[in-house]
């Protein structure tokens, strides 16, 4: 008996037969990798350094969508490296246009029953077709593409048992928000959640998508859905029939716990600034004005997304004082609405239409006016995410969205009259951009500009550090704040020195420069530090200012595998008291340190204070051996000079 969550994990166990208990360490098989250019430029760099001739994968793919400004050469020459390593290691190229990752790669590649690894947090949108998707630091994918094992804590399953049906003009986004309300962005932290229950049958595949990307906001390792009769349907559409198999959990006792929605008592739920679990109902803040409203993104800019607001804004006009902006979500559903008419009706609403990226919800482009209230159907609304410091983002469903775009105000969308049905889709199925790598690719040669940079020095762990506390954070540290991305600091992401000048520059706009003159030091945090992006310049970038030591409360899962990757010592307060004894400028001392990683505990002396504390170092076996190396690079350069 075991859930879906379960079964795949055991089918792809690299080590032992059966699970273990949860928080254990486990190793499994990947069987297809994603890359988005804003991290696989360093994953594809890092690739590179294993010296492998091609990748092991049954699929890898190398998506272009973050990075599309471009503004001068730098982000054009990384997308023709990423073009020319494809073809020579034998990896799908997915050219600017074709449209954002997981939304392609759930239309094209993703499959019931298989693992991927993406260098995004929003991988898990894939869990909507059935297949265990997660994501992870580009140096993770790349090894995996190497053909090497993820290495992950056995998570608990979460049941979340589906109940009823969804009402008339409200969506999948306000389920997970509803989610996000009850649980907060810490509620999935070691968690995989998997949808069961009666509810489950009413919800297409690009609305279970949608739940499951967002699931990455909880903090959740994964969220999977069942593969059924709605999953055949949504494969047979795109023409993938034969990848297609039944996938349910065996029982509900199988779960570790359970929780029950009654979709039909759902409403249309807003998450209101700075934070994605601060959520309430449309119809509490009704009527408050707003300036921009933008709808896409991986989370929402599906056929049906796109189709829902069409069919609202059909005759109708965008409210005068609003900036209202579209993005495609993939080239598919662009030319699909082009052809349907859909894009017509858009048009003619006053809508500007972008091309299929992500855009601004990274903040490339399309940044609201100062002080603004922007309303956005993305899965972020971290301060300052949208390109602009004092604006207030809002994150609704595309329902919501297109009422707000009417109305110029809050708006609950089940004002707008009786819900439109939307037609079944007739897709154009053209995949000429999605380049296919040759089959010797020995002979291509990689094309490098200006901008990349080598990696920074790598060394085995000290055992003796004195240094001085850098930078003190409090609760919910997103990976935006260590390391911003946005038009000006993503075209810097294959050149570790010039990024790093930006580090943390949101919280304390002196420490890069600050870390650089004490020459590293301890960064403090509280609870769930480093939640958010998947980006691993938020590990890179530190290091190569000289952070040794990250003290927090308790981590977000990939930035601390992130961390470990690269060498910096991810350490947890044992008493979280100790957080309020250590203040920036202390001076903190810890000897036998690498003997402290290998037994979980570390005395650490605050030399400032004449004071002693201890820390855990909560980490599975290999783990340990991967940081003592100084990361994973040199645990496999180790390895392979060893045999």
């Amino acid at each position: 008996m075991a859930t879906i969550s379960e079964k795949i994990l055991l089918e792809h166990l690299t080590d032992g037969q059966k699970l273990p208990e949860a928080g254990t360490e486990i190793s499994i098989k990947i069987d297809q990798t994603l890359t988005q250019d804003a991290t696989g430029t360093m994953a594809y760099l890092e690739f590179e350094a294993l010296g492998i001739p091609k990748v092991k994968t049954e699929l890898s793919v190398s998506y272009v969508d973050h990075n599309m400004l471009q503004t001068d050469f730098k982000n054009a020459d990384d997308h023709d490296y990423l073009k020319s390593v494809a073809a020579k290691y034998g990896v799908l190229y997915s050219r600017p246009g074709n449209g954002i990752c997981h939304q392609v790669h759930l239309e094209r590649f993703a499959a019931p029953g298989k693992t991927l690894l993406g260098s995004d947090s929003h991988t898990p949108t894939a869990g909507g077709v059935g297949s265990l998707a997660i994501g992870a630091g580009g140096l993770d994918i790349a090894l995996a593409m190497g053909g090497a094992s993820f290495v992950l804590n056995m998570p608990k399953i979460v049941g979340v048992k589906l109940i009823g049906e969804l009402q008339p003009w409200v969506s999948a986004k306000d389920v997970i928000l509803e989610l996000l309300r009850m649980l907060t962005v810490k509620g999935g932290v070691g968690k995989i959640f998997e949808y069961v229950g009666p509810g489950v049958k009413s919800l297409s595949v690009p609305e279970r998508a949608t739940i499951t990307n967002m699931g990455a906001e909880l903090g959740a390792t994964s969220s999977i859905f069942p593969s059924d009769k709605k999953t055949l349907e949504y494969l047979k559409n795109q023409g993938r029939e034969s990848e297609w198999k039944e996938m349910k959990a065996d029982s509900k006792s199988d779960f570790s716990e359970t929780i029950e929605l009654d979709l039909s008592k759902i409403e249309p739920n807003v998450a209101k600034p700075h934070m994605p679990d601060q959520v309430c109902k449309v119809s509490e803040i009704e009527g408050q004005k707003v300036n921009q409203v933008i709808v896409g993104s991986c989370t929402n800019s599906s056929y049906y997304d796109l189709m829902v607001v069409a069919a609202a804004l059909k005759g109708k006009k965008v409210h005068q004082d609003i900036s209202f902006c579209i993005l495609p979500g993939s080239r598919q559903v662009y030319e699909t609405l082009a052809r349907n008419g859909a894009l017509a009706d858009l048009i003619s609403s006053g809508a500007r239409i972008l091309e299929s990226a992500c855009g601004p919800c990274i903040g490339m482009g399309i940044a609201p006016r100062s002080g603004a209230v922007t309303v956005r159907t993305f899965n972020r609304n971290f301060k300052g995410r949208c390109g602009t410091a004092d604006a207030g983002a809002y994150l609704v469903s595309p329902e919501t969205a297109a009422a707000i775009a009417i109305s110029g105000i809050f708006t609950d969308p089940r004002k707008l009259g009786d819900a439109p049905k939307i037609p079944k889709p007739k897709l154009v199925i053209d995949d000429s951009m999605i380049l296919k790598p040759p089959e010797d690719g020995s002979e291509v040669e990689i094309i490098r500009g200006p901008n990349i940079a080598p990696l920074p020095d790598l060394r085995p762990v000290e055992d003796t550090i004195e240094k001085e506390v850098l930078l003190k954070t409090g609760d919910n540290v997103t990976t935006d704040q260590i390391m911003p991305a946005g038009a000006k600091v993503l075209p810097l992401r294959s050149n570790i020195p010039a990024i790093s000048e930006h580090v943390f520059i949101s919280v304390d706009p002196e420490f890069p420069k600050r870390a650089k003159e004490k020459k590293g030091g301890f960064i403090i945090g509280g609870e769930n530090y480093g939640q958010g992006s998947s980006r691993e310049h938020a590990a890179i970038a530190p290091l190569y200012l000289g952070v040794k030591v990250v003290i927090v409360k308790n981590f977000a899962r990939i930035h601390k595998a992130n961390l470990v990757n690269w060498g910096i010592v991810p350490l947890e307060f044992e008493q979280a008291t100790d957080y309020d004894k250590i203040n920036q400028g202390d001076i903190l001392v810890i000897e036998n340190l690498r003997a402290g990683i290998k037994s979980g505990k570390v005395k650490i002396t605050n030399k400032t204070k004449n004071a002693h504390f201890n820390v855990l170092c909560d980490l599975g076996e290999q783990s340990k051996d991967v940081l003592l190396a100084g990361g994973n690079i040199m645990y496999v350069k180790h390895n392979t000079s060893a045999k």
